[in-house]
């Protein structure tokens, strides 16, 4: 059995990398015809190429930026089946006193007022016609404590705002739901390994499964949730974290007991 989204047409933010670039894809090979925003037009245009799909322009921060997006993807593929957005920014982990208000602004500007408009945009559409699905992407850092003062902030609103809009649109036939990965291969976290900001067998470690996420393994679980198959689902956060979740109390007790070979 597999998922089909034949004759569906869904819009990725962020879509032109990592996480979302991934999406596109899955949601694209399940047969949905698929519009990329991204504010990096050429990765944009090199990645709707692969697909055969649409590529706009899009700055989720700025109501008007949205607006215009989405106009011209109501003309370039019709009405929006499915909205997943991926567009976000992460966060050096500074100490408040040390963290300047322009960065935490710039990341709750794109993470959680983004997410928040391309919702209202493109959510109130799908409530208009009775049906539509809607996937966030938010974070377990947003679910548990770390020196991340505005993006986990931000990503616990983007797992709120997901349960409020599925209360909100759900009379109305729209399922809105967010994943939260763990740490993940993308091309932010491998620029984080390169510089050795950020080591990968720590960070592997404090998984349960023993190390990190690919980025199509969180778009399998945002493919599915998009989907029929997940018809009854509506304002869940599904963790796609490898176990660091269920990892971090273990600490207390000396950590996790590995296999010994």
């Amino acid at each position: 059995m597999e998922i089909k989204l034949d004759g569906q047409c869904a819009v990725v933010t962020g879509g032109a990398s990592g996480i979302g670039l991934a999406c596109a894809r899955l949601l694209s090979a399940a047969g949905a015809t698929v519009a990329i925003a991204d504010r990096d037009m050429e990765a944009a245009l090199r990645a709707a190429q692969e697909m055969g799909s649409t590529a706009v322009e899009m700055d989720v921060g700025e109501e008007a930026s949205v607006a215009l997006a989405a106009a011209r993807i109501h003309a370039a593929v019709g009405e929006v089946d499915v909205l997943v957005n991926c567009a976000g920014v992460l966060q050096r982990t500074l100490p408040p006193e040390d963290l300047s208000l322009k960065e935490w602004d710039k990341v709750a500007r794109i993470d959680l007022r983004g997410t928040y408009l391309c919702c209202r945009q493109f959510g109130s559409g799908m409530a208009r016609r009775g049906r539509g699905a809607i996937v966030n992407i938010a974070s377990v850092a947003g679910m548990c404590s770390g020196p991340l003062h505005s993006y986990a902030p931000a990503k616990a609103g983007v797992i709120n705002l997901s349960e409020c809009l599925a209360g909100e649109w759900g009379p109305r036939g729209v399922r809105v739901n967010s994943v939260s990965p763990g740490f993940t291969h993308t091309p932010a976290l491998e620029k984080g390994l390169a510089s050795h900001t950020l080591e990968e067998p720590e960070l592997a470690s404090s998984a349960a499964l023993g190390r990190l996420v690919g980025a199509e393994e969180v778009a399998k679980a945002a493919l599915f949730l998009a989907s029929d198959w997940a018809a009854a689902i509506t304002g869940v956060n599904l963790p796609v974290d490898a176990g660091y979740l269920v990892a971090r109390s273990w600490a207390s007790y000396g950590g996790l007991r590995r296999a010994t070979t």
